[in-house]
């Protein structure tokens, strides 16, 4: 796999694709890369995405009005795999479309467009048997959400069918930026700890700087979602690559090198 968090904590930065468009998407995907993000994950717009806030639902609703599949992202996965190798890649999605596609052909999709890994939001370890077949034959990483009020047997199994990393999410409900992290963050993070190896990102929240460097006290990685998504909405689609690329820099200047 290509992922690597080389430096502490690693930097998962997550895009809308088709917000404001494709070709705007890669741009920023890979100023985010050549920026200091390990992994960027492509969100698949969905009609009902409930396990968003709103500046992701929004977002999500303007890439599917523009006309946005799951097959134009991974076009652009492989357009990012070709130019940019060595970053991590993983494909964000609700099951809804994947199974629309087939999980199969979605599969082989997904390695012929050189993603790592995908993470499925409403893909719970428990009924998960299928997708762990496919995924493992194709050679991409399931990656699970690990939540604080899973009890340990959960997190066990979780940790134990995850790949590449553990997400580990800051606090119950959806995605959103927040003034603080969530006060059993650490705490969720070392009960998975007890289950895995596995490097362990955390997301839900996570938005300047200095919380991205509170994260690299205890966890491997932090996700940054909804204030990238946010940044984007309020910026010139002809801004935004360069706007993001600043971002991440700026948020990158809390992660040290080990």
């Amino acid at each position: 796999m290509a992922i690597n968090f080389s430096k502490k904590p690693g930097l998962v930065i997550y895009f809308t694709a088709g917000d404001p468009d494709l070709a705007t998407t890669r741009e920023m995907a890979l100023a985010a890369i050549d920026n200091g993000a390990a992994v960027v994950e492509l969100g698949v717009p969905f009609s009902d995405p409930l396990a968003d806030g709103p500046v992701i639902q929004r977002a999500s609703e303007r890439a599917v009005a523009k006309g946005t599949r799951l097959t134009d992202v991974l076009v652009i996965c492989k357009e990012i795999r070709a130019t940019r190798p060595q970053a991590g890649i993983i494909l964000f999605s609700y099951l809804n479309p994947v199974l629309r596609l087939g999980l199969e052909v979605f599969a082989k999709a997904a390695k012929d467009a050189g993603a790592d890994g995908v993470l499925l939001t409403d893909m719970i370890v428990e009924e998960a048997d299928e997708y762990l077949r496919v995924m493992h034959e194709n050679g991409l990483a399931p990656v699970f959400l690990a939540a604080p009020t899973s009890p340990d047997a959960r997190l066990k199994a979780i940790a134990e069918n995850s790949q590449g990393f553990v997400y580990a999410i800051s606090r119950v409900g959806i995605t959103g930026t927040q003034t603080e992290l969530a006060s059993d963050a650490r705490g969720l993070v070392e009960r998975i700890r007890k289950f895995t190896k596995l490097p362990i990102a955390l997301g839900f929240g996570v938005s300047t700087p200095e919380h991205v460097r509170a994260v690299g006290e205890f966890a491997d990685a932090a996700v940054v979602g909804s204030a990238i998504v946010a940044l984007i909405e309020k910026t010139p689609a002809a801004e935004a690559p360069k706007a993001v690329g600043e971002f991440v820099r700026s948020l990158c200047g809390g992660a040290e090198t080990t």
